[in-house]
This record gives C-alpha cells, structure tokens and sequence, in this order.
C-alpha cells in the first residue's frame, strides 16, 4: 500500500498560492458577487459549465463567475486551501484523500457535472481492431499519480489483465497541459487525452482514437464542483445559486445537438477549430458521460473509492456524509424544471 502523499504535496501548493493573494468574494461599486473557480483543465469535457458561463446562467443567478486553470486536483484543492479559489471542479479523490488524513479543515463535494472519464487513448496509426492487449509491451503517456485520470486507466488495464506497472511502460512525469505536444513530437506509443485535444492530434495526422476510458471504465463520480465546508457554511446563497446554474445548464446540454452546445462554448475554445468543438462533444454525448444531475449519489462515491483502493492510493474508505453535501443539488432539482 502506498503511504499519503498527497497533503505533504498540498501543503507546498497551499503555501505557494497563498503568496498569489486572494480576491474578495463581493464586486466593487455594487456589482455582482464574484465567485473564484477553478477547473481542473480547460475541455469540452466540462461543455455544460462553460454552457452556464456563455448563456448567462451564472448572472442569471446574480453571480460574477471568474475561471481559472489548476491543471490537476491537488493543485485545484490547494487552490481551495489557500482561499485563492472559492469553488473547485476536480475527482472527489483530493476530497477523500483529505478526509482519509482527518485534516482539520474539510473540502466537500457539492453538485457533479460529469459521471464518466473523458479522456480517450490515442495511438500513432489507426487501430480498427483495437484490443487493450496491443499496449502490452508499449510506452503509454498516463496522467499523475493518485489522480482519476491515471486510477481508471490503471483499473480498465487491470479489467483486461493488464498489470499498468509490469506489462508496459507507463509515463507519469508530463505536466498534463504538455502530454499532446510530447506525443507530437514522438514521445510514446500510445497517449491518454481528453477534447479537444484528442480531436485535434487526429485532425493533425499525429494520432488516432482507438478507445474510450469513459466507455471502457464505466460509470463514476469524475468531476465535482467542491468548496470547503467552512465556505458552504459561510455562503449557501452563494452555493445555491452557483448550484442552480450549473443544474439550468445540465437541463440545456441534454436538451440540444452537439451542434448547438458547441455554438454556444466557442467563445471558450477560440483556439479550437469548431468542427472539432462539434465533434467532442458529439462523443462525450453518445457515451453518455455528463451527468443529468448534480447530485453525487452513495453507490457513485462507493465505485470510486474501489478505483482508489485498487490503484494502491487508499486504504480503507471514508463515509459518504463526510465528503458530500447534496443538500443544495437537491433544492436546485426542486425548484427549476
């Protein structure tokens, strides 16, 4: 079993986001309340949120939404630690492995917005046969350690008798904002990418999509909007709204074409060729991975901690009611429609 590394990581990061300063959470010359986000990466993947942003959702509900980028859930909870980041989207393992560690101060999983890994393994050719045993033997760029990124990979590997630490070699030192460049630029056999990124790598020539982590890992809790509780303590309302935009834009997405939805999120991918936008989003559609809802229900935490213990990251699992508020997704579900 591995021992915790996580906290001592967090504290570094807690310490140097605490140097960047905080911004208050009420505007100026009374505008809207402003409410710190940060995502764990910038992708289609979280469509229904930029959704939210693009058709006025969050002001809407009288709300300053301002995003920013943490490239990974122990950055994302650091941000949350240090008060640099009101809300978090990111896997509820940086809210378990907290609550594991008993830390005094506890981050809670308020309203989930997608129930499936989003990423996708590319190769270098076209695989229409593809089975997960042709990475037997081959060089695969994964995500971090610890991370839900690399935990389903290593659990759809270990489902096709797979050992991810004896049958191939696994790469885990790229900052995930660079692993499509470093695949690019010849790095590895086969890379694991969420969208665009996979579509753009396919529309460059540089690799293909041969499966799905999401079709392939099943249903889980994969990324949760999270705050600390003494922030959900302090501003409900703030939550509530946040929640209740974030539900409107779920409705929306399930609501519309890819086509549509893509319209609508472009002004957040203006880098992004918008037949590529479409084309995300029509996979993350078809494989059913946003949720329909943002409540985290018992059984999905209960899967994911399974995910976790099998990776080695945790040894026994921590009680649903300490990680998880559904009071606020609850309300929004009552009252929009």
């Amino acid at each position: 079993m591995k021992k915790y590394i996580f906290i001592p990581l967090l504290i570094v990061l807690v310490v140097s986001l605490a140097l960047v300063g905080c911004v208050g959470n009420k505007g100026d010359n009374g505008a809207l309340p402003k409410v710190r986000v940060s995502e764990v990466i910038h992708s289609v993947f979280y469509a229904p949120q930029y959704v939210a942003l693009h058709l006025g959702f969050f002001e809407e509900e009288g709300l300053d939404v301002e995003l920013a980028i943490s490239w990974g859930a122990d950055r994302g909870a650091a941000a949350l630690l240090s008060n640099s980041a009101d809300i978090a989207l990111f896997g509820p393992e940086a809210a378990v492995y907290i609550a594991r560690e008993q830390s005094e101060t506890k981050l809670i999983a308020f309203a989930q917005l997608t129930k499936r890994d989003g990423s996708f393994l590319v190769a270098r050719e076209e695989m229409p046969n593809f089975s997960w045993d042709d990475v037997r033997g081959k060089t695969v760029i994964g995500g971090r350690a610890g991370g839900v990124p690399q935990m389903v990979h290593e659990y759809v590997l270990n489902e096709h008798a797979i050992n991810p630490r004896v049958d191939l070699e696994m790469i885990q030192n790229i900052d995930l904002a660079a692993t499509a460049a470093a695949f690019s630029n010849g790095v590895g056999d086969f890379v694991q990418l969420f969208e665009p990124g996979a579509s753009s790598i396919e529309k460059s020539g540089a690799g293909h999509v041969v499966a799905s982590f999401g079709e392939a890992g099943g249903e889980i809790p994969y990324t949760v909007y999270h705050a600390t509780e003494q922030y959900l303590k302090n501003n409900p309302e703030i939550i509530q709204k946040f929640t209740n935009a974030i539900y409107k834009a779920q409705l929306w997405v399930q609501n519309h074409s890819a086509q549509e939805v893509a319209e609508v999120i472009k002004p957040s991918f203006e880098e992004d060729d918008f037949d590529l936008i479409v084309k995300a989003v029509e996979r993350y559609k078809a494989q059913d991975t946003f949720s329909q809802d943002p409540i985290l229900r018992p059984e999905a935490l209960d899967r994911l901690q399974d995910v976790i213990i099998l990776a080695g990251e945790l040894d026994q699992k921590v009680p649903y009611e300490s990680v998880v508020n559904t009071d606020f997704a609850k309300k929004a579900m009552e009252n929009i429609n």
